[in-house]
């Protein structure tokens, strides 16, 4: 009978059974949730012993790399700062004109405006001069990356592996061996955005000489081109829109990256800006500044995005025009007007913000609290500790009992029980599962439990090798002795992405329906996916004040996006002949939507939820700034106490869980896309 059963009902059930012995032993065999001090390898001390070897033994060549940088640095930081700021300003602006028309002018216009008004526009100019020398080291970097992939196939794997790992470790973990190796200093936030923003350029390289026309290959072969004519000469050129899509991504993540990098200051930038007016509660300051992040992520994104798309053909007058207006202020600024460094025209304004801030919160105070203590005690204690812990009187008033603890198995087997009935197997399964997990808590799972459901799941979705490789990888976790911050990762971030699926599904699913909800919700998207991940931090501190509900908010806010966006996609890409068949058959709207619809978006909406979970375990470390107790704390003491070992053992701990649900859900989605005919 057992042989009879459907894969993923055998896999769920030998979950269930491994669940119930764990829970059944754990409080008798302690080992079962903590793993034995006695077999923890010494993973970040042999980590850091060999960082820091290598570091030793590279540090003279790159010392002397970082100091010929600190050159182009300088000139850059030099020319923008030192010219008149509305020489900068017309020159910025006549290439919003050249790339995008009036529009895009009067909106880069509008932008440095702000800027130069907050009072931030020597540190932005600082920030976009590390921007000017990391983007183009990226760029080679990346293009030097995906040609090597597409020409040599024997080391596409690995390079396409390597990239996983470059976009997958957290963002402050390259600034701890960064730091041991370069020193303290802007250097480094340099050479870590360049790194971090490379990958992008490196995919879109090879994707977009992969898809070349055949044809066109072979046009250049019967005119003689050789192999290095043929890249040169024609590849490289026909897949020119693909690797500006990467240009795109590649600056927009430079500048999320060089605003990171401040965290170790060194350089007077817009993030040292938002993290020091952060850390005095001066959030009117903050915002402002924040805002100016958002305004060059804005502008940065429209003008490089602008490079792939067909420019028409906007006067050369209205440039040299604007260049001219441009010298003639700057002549009159250098007599009349105040220097850039003395404009802050919002200072009033950050002084009633936080004024109005102090009043809401004196207000208010009791209701935010509520919220916040209210969603710590029934939703996040519950996920993170278990129902037996959380459950206590000084919090709910009464304690968890076995009484309690009898009816609620009893009622989780009911409704199971009810599934199973209806023919869902696998539903009931999964739901007695989950009863058991937060019964016990994510962060007290027992370990044996957690490896085997890890491999079921990748057995499921592809087969022993994803089932040996996840087991594998959260087993170099467990020996490490990173298992209890993991396990908190896991938590914090599952609940992010469990929020945003619901909440990102329902948003997507009704602006799939109502075209006039999606123009509402199209450029919330577009702002939020603009906004770099510090920014994020700002709006949550200013009400819920540091803490992990304040953490959740920030993961939610920058994950959802991409759960919206697919939910929104595959729903509307359903094609029309399906929906007409349907139709014909008499079917309802909602039939429609559960029947057809939803099926035929199933791989796009997995998809979505693939990119959720990368943002959320991309947001952890971030997230870490202001009250957390995972992997992302870890790194980001280990950055403060220039310990490499553990920022880097800590940092491939959080690659390995982001890597493993990559795998896991690209693989569900593939079997939907297979399953589908797609």
């Amino acid at each position: 009978m057992f042989r009879s059963l459907s894969p993923a009902i055998r896999a769920a059930l030998l979950t269930l059974i491994v669940g119930m012995v764990c829970m059944l032993l754990a409080p008798y065999l302690g080992w079962l949730q903590k793993w034995p001090a006695s077999m923890t390898l010494p993973a970040t001390e042999w980590i850091g012993a060999a960082v820091t070897w290598l570091v030793e033994l590279i540090k003279p060549l790159a010392r002397w790399g970082a100091w010929l940088l600190s050159y182009p640095m300088g000139w850059a930081a030099f020319i923008l700062i030192e010219t008149p700021y509305p020489l900068v300003i017309a020159a910025i602006t006549a290439l919003g004109w050249h790339l995008g028309g009036p529009g895009m002018a009067l909106g880069v216009l509008a932008g440095l405006c702000f800027v130069l008004f907050s009072g931030y526009w020597v540190q932005g100019m600082t920030t976009l001069s590390l921007v000017m020398v990391s983007v183009p080291l990226a760029l080679f970097a990346g293009l030097v990356t995906g040609i090597v992939a597409y020409r040599m196939p024997a080391l596409r794997r690995p390079i396409q592996v390597m990239l996983d790992v470059m976009q997958t470790v957290p963002t402050f973990a390259y600034l701890t061996p960064l730091l041991l190796l370069l020193g303290f200093g802007p250097v480094v936030g340099l050479i870590a955005s360049a790194i971090y923003s490379a990958p992008p350029m490196a995919r879109n390289v090879l994707l977009g000489l992969q898809r070349v026309d055949p044809e066109i290959r072979d046009a250049a072969l019967m005119n003689g081109a050789n192999s290095w004519q043929q890249l040169i000469l024609v590849e490289l050129p026909a897949a020119s829109r693909q690797m500006l899509v990467g240009m795109n991504q590649s600056i927009m993540a430079a500048l999320s990256m060089v605003i990171i990098a401040a965290v170790i200051g060194g350089f007077d930038d817009i993030g040292w800006a938002v993290l020091l007016t952060m850390r005095k509660a001066d959030f009117g300051n903050s915002l402002i500044a924040g805002m100016v992040i958002v305004v060059f992520a804005i502008m940065i994104d429209r003008l490089s995005s602008r490079l792939a798309e067909p420019r028409g053909g906007h006067s050369r007058k209205v440039i040299w025009g604007l260049l001219g207006a441009g010298a003639v202020m700057a002549v009159l600024a250098a007599r009349w007007l105040p220097a850039a460094s003395e404009i802050d025209i919002f200072a009033p304004l950050a002084e009633r913000t936080n004024s109005a801030l102090g009043q809401f919160t004196a207000n208010h105070g009791a209701t935010l609290n509520a919220i916040r203590n209210n969603a710590m005690i029934y939703l996040l204690l519950p996920l993170r500790i278990g129902l037996d812990h959380a459950i206590v009187p000084v919090m709910w008033g009464f304690g968890w009992t076995s009484a309690m603890a009898l009816g609620y198995f009893g009622a989780a087997a009911a409704l199971a029980g009810w599934l199973a009935w209806r023919g869902q197997i696998l539903a009931a399964l999964m739901l007695l599962t989950a009863a058991g997990v937060v019964k016990l808590g994510i962060a007290h799972l027992p370990w044996p439990f957690v490896l085997f459901a890890a491999g079921a799941l990748g057995w499921v979705a592809s087969g022993w090798r994803l089932a040996l490789t996840a087991v594998t990888l959260l087993g170099l976790i467990l020996i490490m002795g990173l298992w209890e911050p993991a396990m908190l990762s896991v938590y914090l971030s599952g609940t992010a992405v469990l929020i945003c699926t619901v909440l990102g599904g329902a948003i997507g699913l009704l602006s799939a329906v109502s075209p006039a909800v999606w123009r509402v919700v199209r450029p919330v998207c577009d702002l939020l996916q603009t906004v770099p991940l510090f920014v994020f931090l700002i709006p949550v501190l200013m009400f819920f004040q540091i803490g992990e509900f304040s953490a959740l908010l920030a993961i939610c806010a920058y994950a959802i996006v991409p759960m919206i966006r697919y939910t929104h996609q595959g729903l509307s890409s359903t094609p029309e002949e399906l929906v007409e068949a349907a139709l014909a058959s008499g079917a309802n709207s909602w039939a429609i939507m559960t029947e057809v619809r939803a099926p035929y978006a199933a791989p796009t909406i997995l998809l979505g939820l693939n990119q959720t979970i990368l943002y959320a375990f991309s947001m952890l470390v971030i997230a870490a700034l202001i009250g957390t107790t995972d992997l992302g704390q870890q790194v980001y003491l280990a950055l403060g106490q220039g310990d490499v070992g553990l920022g880097v053992a800590a940092g491939a701990a959080m690659a390995m869980l982001a890597w493993v649900a990559d795998r896991l859900v690209q693989a569900f989605a593939e079997e939907k896309r297979a399953a589908l005919g797609l």
